[in-house]
């Protein structure tokens, strides 16, 4: 099976949590940012990607524990391509859903901030005329 049909299978056997990340991510309703799931990426699968912000969106469950190793390898890769990878457990997702949304526009914030200015010269500095 290619990682294609494996991304298919995956949106349709959607877990509760990615269920409830999903109706609140789709449709541009989280800060008018366009998402897609369970995403291929070369060699991986990203459960929501917003192209963007090159920003990924995984949600964890139990298993997630022994394969924290593969987890770090698989954040590492993506954020080599430039991605970055925010990561909740389900549990968080389906009890704090406002608090793991709030932690994501947050970040989204953050990133849509324009840098500051260049200080103007001080007395002195810069060219003369």
């Amino acid at each position: 099976m290619d990682l294609r049909d494996c991304a298919k299978g995956l949106r349709s056997e959607a877990t509760e949590a990615e269920r409830a990340m999903w109706y609140r991510l789709r449709d541009r309703r989280f800060m008018g940012l366009k998402f897609r799931r369970q995403v291929p990426l070369e060699r991986y699968i990203a459960d929501f990607v917003c192209w963007e912000l090159k920003l990924i969106v995984e949600l964890d469950g139990g298993q997630h524990i022994e394969r924290a190793a593969y987890d770090q390898r698989r954040s590492q890769w993506l954020a080599e391509q430039g991605y970055t990878v925010l990561r909740y457990w389900n549990n968080q997702v389906l009890q704090e859903m406002e608090v793991v949304l709030e932690a994501m526009r947050l970040w989204v914030e953050e990133q849509k901030r324009p840098s500051p200015p260049a200080p103007l010269p001080q007395a002195g500095e810069g060219r003369q005329a």
